[in-house]
């Protein structure tokens, strides 16, 4: 466990002693200050049915930070090493793969979490000017955060597999966005064939993370959400640790 917590506050911190946690924090709060911005202009300072959380949602704001943040938060975790050649020295320490890839994708994880937090503020922000009691209802907040965790968990796995795959962050970051947009994309074609009965129709269903958040940020949380999301999380850490263990066999 010693090693494990070293680890990640090894990985945590490489995020704050270069530049690149700043930059993307700094990104991710511009777009979520320029979404609210629309909003209010949309609003001019009337009251809205929905809560806050549900209005953020629906912006493309929203899918825009996920979607480019997770490729640039993860494509360091293992191809920076591999390029620099610590990859090995790492490895050699007396520590697990199994340690070191649970390590690299909590201290992702953290950082991924921590870059939400302004979501917050914004919604305070909101709540002043629509004057609307749901934008504060703690549940209402505490499951769309979990919506958020849970997609983030999910694309911070397949981010970790991307990067443990090739020496160049590049690479890594183009891999794990064309898997991570795939899944995305997937959530349209389940609304396109939301009429049909059968049975691929319905699994779509399944995977539209569009329909999961949307009932994320109005306080609703379905078992089934979790359970998809935690079940291919844990796929592609089994999968990233196939990779980092595949050293061995070479």
């Amino acid at each position: 466990m010693q090693a494990f917590l070293t680890l990640t506050r090894r990985e945590l911190a490489s995020f704050f002693v270069s530049m690149t946690g700043y930059v993307i924090i700094a990104v991710a709060v511009f777009q979520m200050g320029l979404s609210f911005v629309i909003l209010l202009n949309n609003l001019q300072g009337e009251s809205t049915p929905m809560p806050v959380t549900e209005v953020f949602y629906v912006t493309a704001f929203f899918w825009l930070i996920l979607l480019l943040s997770a490729p640039v938060i993860t494509m360091r975790l293992f191809a920076l090493e591999k390029y620099s050649g610590t990859f090995e020295t790492l490895m050699t320490a007396p520590v697990g793969d199994l340690q070191v890839v649970l390590a690299k994708f909590f201290a992702a994880m953290i950082f991924y979490m921590l870059m939400w937090l302004p979501l917050l503020g914004c919604i305070l922000i909101v709540q002043r000017f629509t004057g609307g009691a749901t934008a504060l209802d703690p549940g209402t907040i505490a499951s769309t955060y979990f919506g958020i965790f849970l997609i983030g968990c999910l694309y911070m796995s397949l981010g970790c597999f991307a990067s443990a795959m090739t020496r160049s962050q590049m690479i890594a970051a183009m891999v794990g966005f064309a898997i991570g947009i795939t899944f995305f994309l997937l959530s349209f074609l389940s609304e396109q064939l939301s009429a049909s009965k059968s049975w691929w129709s319905q699994a779509l269903n399944y995977i539209a993370m569009r329909e999961h958040m949307r009932d994320f940020s109005r306080g609703i949380i379905d078992t089934r959400y979790v359970v998809f999301y935690l079940s291919l999380t844990v796929l592609f850490l089994f999968l990233t640790y196939r990779v980092v263990e595949s050293r061995r066999w070479k």
